[in-house]
């Protein structure tokens, strides 16, 4: 298993303060990210790229963030790729659709620090 410095994660966000709440977390400890804001481009670079794991954002510009997964989960190069869906939209509803969607996880905006780490160590060291 990866140590967290080894870690590359794909950060699929639209919104500037999104993407910097996720990548400021995970610089304290000492992960590399990448990021994009649209689900295109996250399924071009998961087709080019080996990440650890995706975070991505359900409410994206054109593909949504269920549009995105469900590609991914039916990609089978990409369909163990670790991912957990985050938004501000929150509502059990929306979180079961995630988490049926093919989602490994579902965090609520804003993100509580200790909670997404916990959450992104329990489901890269799952295998």
């Amino acid at each position: 298993m990866p140590t967290m410095q080894e870690w590359e994660v794909l950060v699929v966000e639209d919104e500037l303060d999104g993407q910097e709440v996720v990548e400021g977390i995970l610089e304290v400890f000492g992960v590399a990210c990448d990021h994009v804001t649209t689900a295109e481009e996250g399924l071009s670079r998961l087709n080019d790229y080996d990440y650890t794991v995706v975070v991505c954002d359900l409410h994206l510009p054109n593909m949504d963030g269920i549009d995105f997964i469900e590609v991914v989960r039916d990609n089978p190069a990409l369909q163990d790729i670790p991912c957990i869906a985050v938004t501000a939209y929150h509502t059990t509803e929306v979180k079961q659709q995630a988490l049926d969607a093919g989602f490994d996880a579902y965090l609520p905006k804003p993100l509580d620090d200790t909670s997404f780490v916990r959450e992104l160590e329990r489901i890269v060291n799952r295998g």
